[in-house]
C-alpha cells in the first residue's frame, strides 16, 4: 500500500534532513539530531535505492562521523540507538515516490558529489588519503610511539593494490620483537566503554579485553616510515582487526604491543576515534 504525503512531523523532518545532509560532515559538533537525519536518509536509500554506490558510501561515512561527534559531545549510546531506531521506522513509513523524498535525494546527491571527490580528509584521530600512488602509501593512519620509537598504524596500500591493516615501527638500539598484537575492549565481555569522570575512556581490566595477533612481518617500505627514519618493520594484521576496531566507541584507546623474547613488551597507545567513518571514506576508492 502506498503511503501518502509526509505528515507535518515528517515535513519538519525533511527540512532538518536537508540541512544535516547538505552541510559539510566536519562542521557538526551535535547531539543525536544529525545522526538521526543521516540514518534516516541511509535507511530510505536501502529501501528505495536513492543513490549510486559512491554517494551512498559518502553518506555512510558522514553518518558514522556524526555518531562519533555525538558521543564526544556527551550523547549516550542508548540515545543514539533509539535515534537510529526512530529514523529507520520513519523511513519504513515513507513512500519511495514521495516528492519530499525525491527532494532529499537530489539535494543529498548534489551535496556529496563534491565530498566523494575529496582526496584527503582528517577525521578524529585519523588522517585519510585517497590519492592513487605508485609506491606503498598510507590510506588511513594515526601516529604514536613506544618510548623513543615511532609507531604508525592504519590501512596501508601496496603498489599492486589492496589495503592491509598495518603497524610500522622503527625501533632504536634494541632487539627486534618476535610478535605483535592489537589489544582493545571486547564488547562481548564489556558492553560499554570504561569512561572516566571527565568523559574520557580507558581500557577495561584484562579480563574484558580482546587481542588480535599480527599475521606477519616484513621490512617496511620507505614511504610508510615516520619522518626522518630510514628503516623499520611492517607488522600486518587480519581484516578482522579493522572490523573489531570499527565497533569501538570513538573515545576509547587501544594498544599495539610488540613482544620480545626476554619477556618485555613495548606498547604504543592509539585512539579509536572516527576509524569507522574514515574507513568508509577511503572505501570510496582512489582518485
Amino acid at each position: 500500500m502506498r503511503i501518502g504525503p509526509f505528515p507535518r512531523s515528517a515535513r519538519a523532518c525533511v527540512a532538518a534532513v536537508l540541512l544535516a545532509t547538505t552541510t559539510p560532515p566536519a562542521a557538526f559538533a551535535e547531539g543525536t539530531g544529525t545522526y538521526y537525519d543521516r540514518t534516516f536518509v541511509l535507511a530510505a536509500h536501502e529501501k528505495c535505492r536513492l543513490f549510486d554506490a559512491s554517494v551512498a558510501g559518502a553518506l555512510d561515512a558522514a553518518a558514522l562521523q556524526s555518531r562519533g561527534a555525538a558521543l564526544r559531545a556527551g550523547a549516550a549510546e542508548t540515545a543514539l540507538r533509539a535515534a537510529a531506531d526512530r529514523a529507520r521506522s520513519r523511513a519504513r513509513q515513507v513512500s519511495c515516490t514521495n516528492p519530499e523524498l525525491t527532494l532529499v535525494r537530489d539535494r543529498v546527491a548534489d551535496a556529496f558529489a563534491g565530498w566523494r571527490r575529496t582526496p584527503r580528509m582528517d577525521f578524529d584521530g585519523w588522517s585519510a588519503d585517497r590519492v592513487g600512488r605508485e609506491d606503498a602509501a598510507w590510506r588511513l593512519v594515526q601516529t604514536s610511539a613506544t618510548g623513543g620509537s615511532p609507531v604508525r598504524f592504519g590501512l596501508s596500500a601496496a603498489p599492486a593494490g589492496g589495503e592491509t591493516l598495518s603497524a610500522v615501527v622503527s625501533f632504536v638500539g634494541r632487539p627486534r620483537p618476535y610478535a605483535a598484537r592489537m589489544v582493545m575492549r571486547d564488547p562481548a565481555l564489556a558492553t560499554r566503554p570504561w569512561l572516566t569522570a571527565s568523559g574520557g575512556a580507558v581500557l577495561p581490566p584484562e579480563s574484558a579485553r580482546q587481542q588480535v595477533w599480527s599475521a606477519g612481518t616484513a621490512s617496511a617500505a620507505a614511504t610508510l616510515l615516520a619522518a626522518g627514519k630510514t628503516q623499520g618493520e611492517t607488522w600486518t594484521f587480519p581484516a578482522t582487526g579493522a572490523d573489531r576496531l570499527s565497533r569501538l566507541d570513538p573515545r576509547e584507546p587501544f594498544l599495539i604491543q610488540f613482544l620480545f623474547r626476554d619477556g618485555s613488551i613495548a606498547t604504543a597507545t592509539f585512539e579509536a576515534g572516527d576509524f569507522a567513518a574514515a574507513r568508509a571514506f577511503v572505501g570510496l576508492g582512489t582518485i
